[in-house]
């Protein structure tokens, strides 16, 4: 990756609605040439997709947290990763370093809710214990790190 392909990354995690004809312009590049590194990019992984930033709370989902899980000592990781998997109110999931062995961000519509998955969380096979975090508002979130 070059630094063209920097540039490219930075406008596209800014606006990835950018025509190719304007991203050649701020890269002094043809549009085809744009569009040909663009692909590079998308095919091996590095682009891994675009989506709509849409305001949670406006698609009732006002409420965030932020879970600690504790695995159990004989759990099994991959068992326990493809059950997280599989509740829809996760946005993100990471593996720890340090006593919780992952932090998930969960995204319901109300506290309520919340408790709800909690406990759904909690009786999940391979889960000792969780710790949950609510955030009271976001002060920013998603901010992509300039690459150049």
């Amino acid at each position: 990756m070059d630094a063209i392909d920097r540039n490219l990354l930075d406008l596209l995690r800014g606006n990835a609605r950018l025509s190719y004809a304007e991203l050649a312009r701020q890269v002094g590049l043809s549009a085809p040439a744009v569009h040909d590194r663009v692909g590079k990019l998308e095919a091996s992984g590095v682009i891994r997709g675009y989506h709509a930033d849409v305001e949670p709370s406006s698609i009732e989902l006002g409420v965030t947290a932020l879970i600690g899980i504790v695995a159990d000592s004989g759990a099994d990781s991959e068992s326990l990763r493809e059950s997280l998997r599989e509740f829809p109110e996760l946005e993100s999931c990471y593996f720890m370093a340090g006593e919780e062995s992952y932090l998930v961000k969960a995204r319901v519509g109300t506290i309520s809710e919340l408790e709800h998955l909690i406990v759904k969380l909690q009786r999940t096979p391979g889960v000792a214990r969780t710790r949950t975090a609510i955030a009271l508002s976001t002060t920013w979130e998603g901010r992509p790190r300039p690459l150049t």
